[in-house]
């Protein structure tokens, strides 16, 4: 049974779904376009929206127009504007726009394999720089809000992770933070390629838990293997209320190999509202948010709900 009143949902459409999409065709997707997205997912009581990446454009070439983007679309009042950034290189440039709520976040990845194709490089080296962006973020005055983990459940090129490297990765980046004279509040794990079980979920919260009684949990759910929704529903049986989550299941990642988009949002909030858990989002503003995205990426995308309302 579901003990959670209510959970908080983060809108990461926009950046999964034009980092994706615009794979080998930068510009699919046009950057008014995108402020179009953006603008009608504002609309949709949904409080915060990750809308791009501040990342190489070399690299990533189809997130090139970050700035451009940024100052197209329009920031409603009541609404949290983020932005992803690996990098002092990237966060510099999304703090520069004067637009995102800029998020103290520590970050790596289980999956050695997975680092160097993603981050370019170790997870040694992924963990040392983020002695860097702790400093960084000091320097700002802006706290440090979560440590996280890429890859926590499975990798297309790995296979299974080990639970006691996910602990033991979350164990060293909490310390860092610590000795910095941080105290980060939430822990974040992302099932980046969709590997993850609902049994699994719930004993990687339990373990989390158990650890850090104190840390809140958050999930980055992917549902390459159609076990999304389900690990959703694990997750609030064991009181997770954070989740991230795309218009039509959008998205995925350039360097993982196969993998599909984040758990559709209007999915979630459809089982939500049959459920009386409350997520204070429109589910019919959603569904027409997916419409949108399906024109602008000119294919149908996985939602379950948004072709049936």
């Amino acid at each position: 049974m579901v003990s959670v009143k209510s959970i908080e949902l983060t809108e990461v459409g926009p950046r999964e779904g034009f980092q994706f999409e615009g794979i080998g065709n930068p510009d699919k997707i046009s950057t008014e376009n995108k402020a179009r997205l953006v603008d009608a997912l504002s609309q949709t009581g949904v409080k915060t929206i990750e809308v791009t990446s501040f990342v190489h454009p070399k690299q990533v070439p189809q997130m090139a127009d970050a700035e451009a983007l940024s100052e197209l679309f329009e920031a409603r009042p009541g609404v949290r504007y983020t932005a992803l950034f690996l990098n002092d290189r990237g966060f510099e440039r999304a703090r520069a726009t004067g637009k995102y709520a800029l998020e103290g976040a520590l970050r790596t990845c289980a999956s050695e394999t997975f680092a160097l194709k993603n981050q370019k490089r170790t997870i040694a080296e992924d963990i040392e720089a983020q002695r860097t962006q702790l400093a960084l973020y000091q320097h700002f005055g802006i706290p440090t809000e979560r440590v996280s983990v890429m890859a926590a459940f499975g990798c297309n090129y790995e296979g299974d992770i080990p639970l006691d490297r996910v602990i033991s990765l979350i164990s060293v980046m909490l310390e860092m933070a610590e000795q910095a004279g941080e105290n980060p509040p939430r822990i974040t794990l992302a099932d980046t390629m969709g590997w993850a079980d609902p049994e699994q979920i719930k004993r990687t919260v339990d373990a989390i838990r158990t650890r850090w009684p104190d840390k809140e949990v958050g999930l980055h759910l992917h549902d390459t293997r159609g076990t999304g929704i389900a690990n959703v529903y694990a997750a609030m049986e064991m009181g997770v209320r954070r989740f991230d989550s795309s218009v039509g299941g959008l998205g995925g990642c350039p360097f993982a190999g196969v993998v599909a988009g984040n758990v559709s949002t209007e999915d979630i909030v459809f089982m939500c509202d049959r459920m009386g858990v409350e997520t204070g989002v429109d589910l019919a503003a959603m569904v027409d948010c997916v419409k949108l995205a399906e024109d602008l990426v000119g294919h149908t995308l996985p939602s379950k709900v948004g072709h049936v309302m």
